[in-house]
C-alpha cells in the first residue's frame, strides 16, 4: 500500500495526533497554527469541531503545493448539550470530571484534509461512559496528569481513562483526538 502519494501536513501540535498517524503508517511533517478557537453559541455537538477543523485550515500561513495535503482537526466533548473543551485551570479540570462522573458522553473529532484544488471536511462520534469518580480520584488525576490540554480535561489513554471508561461505542482513537480510520480512508482516496 503506496501511503506516500501526498505529502502529509500535519496541523497539530497534538502528541497524541502526532502519534496516531505515525502508527498510521503515513510520514508527515508537523506545523502548528495557532488559530483562534471561539465558535458561535449556535454551533453544536459535531457541528463544533468541524468548525474549528475548516477554521485552523484557513489560517494555514503557506501555500500548499500541488502534492501537499493539509490536515486539521478538533476534538470536543459534549454532554448534557453542553460542549467541554480544554480546562483552563484545577478548578475547570474538578468541575468538568465532576459533571462528566457516572454519565455517558459524546467525543466529537472534525477532521479537515486540504489541497490546493479540495477540501473535505468529516467528523466521528464516540460515546464514552464513566463510572462515578471520588473527589480523591479526581483531584490525584489533576495533580499527577495536568489534563489541561485534553477536551472534557482527560486522555482515555491514561490513569483516568484506564480506571474510569466502563465502555466505549465507537472508534476508541477518536476519544484520543483523531479518528484514524476514516481518515486513512479519506486520505487513500484523495
Amino acid at each position: 500500500m503506496d501511503l506516500s502519494k501526498h505529502n502529509i501536513i500535519l496541523g497539530s501540535a497534538s502528541q497524541r495526533r502526532q502519534q496516531l498517524l505515525k502508527d498510521a503508517g503515513f510520514t508527515f511533517k508537523t506545523v502548528s497554527i495557532d488559530a483562534d478557537e471561539s465558535f458561535s453559541s449556535d454551533l453544536q455537538a459535531e457541528k463544533i469541531p468541524l468548525y474549528l477543523a475548516e477554521k485552523k485550515a484557513s489560517v494555514y500561513p503557506d501555500k500548499l503545493n500541488d502534492n501537499e495535503v493539509l490536515i486539521t482537526a478538533d476534538t470536543v466533548v459534549w454532554v448534557d448539550n453542553i460542549v467541554l473543551n480544554k480546562p483552563a485551570n484545577d478548578f475547570e479540570a474538578t468541575q468538568m470530571l465532576q459533571f462528566l462522573s457516572g454519565k455517558m458522553h459524546q467525543v466529537f473529532t472534525g477532521v479537515c484534509i486540504t489541497s490546493n484544488k479540495k477540501q473535505v471536511s468529516f467528523f466521528d462520534e464516540t460515546k464514552v461512559y464513566f463510572k462515578n469518580l471520588s473527589e480523591q480520584e479526581i483531584a490525584f488525576y489533576i495533580k499527577n496528569f495536568k489534563p489541561f490540554d485534553k477536551a472534557g480535561s482527560y486522555g482515555a489513554q491514561d490513569w483516568l481513562g484506564l480506571i474510569a471508561i466502563d465502555k466505549i461505542e465507537g472508534s476508541y482513537f477518536n476519544v484520543m483526538g483523531l479518528p484514524t480510520h476514516k481518515l486513512y480512508a479519506e486520505l487513500i482516496s484523495f
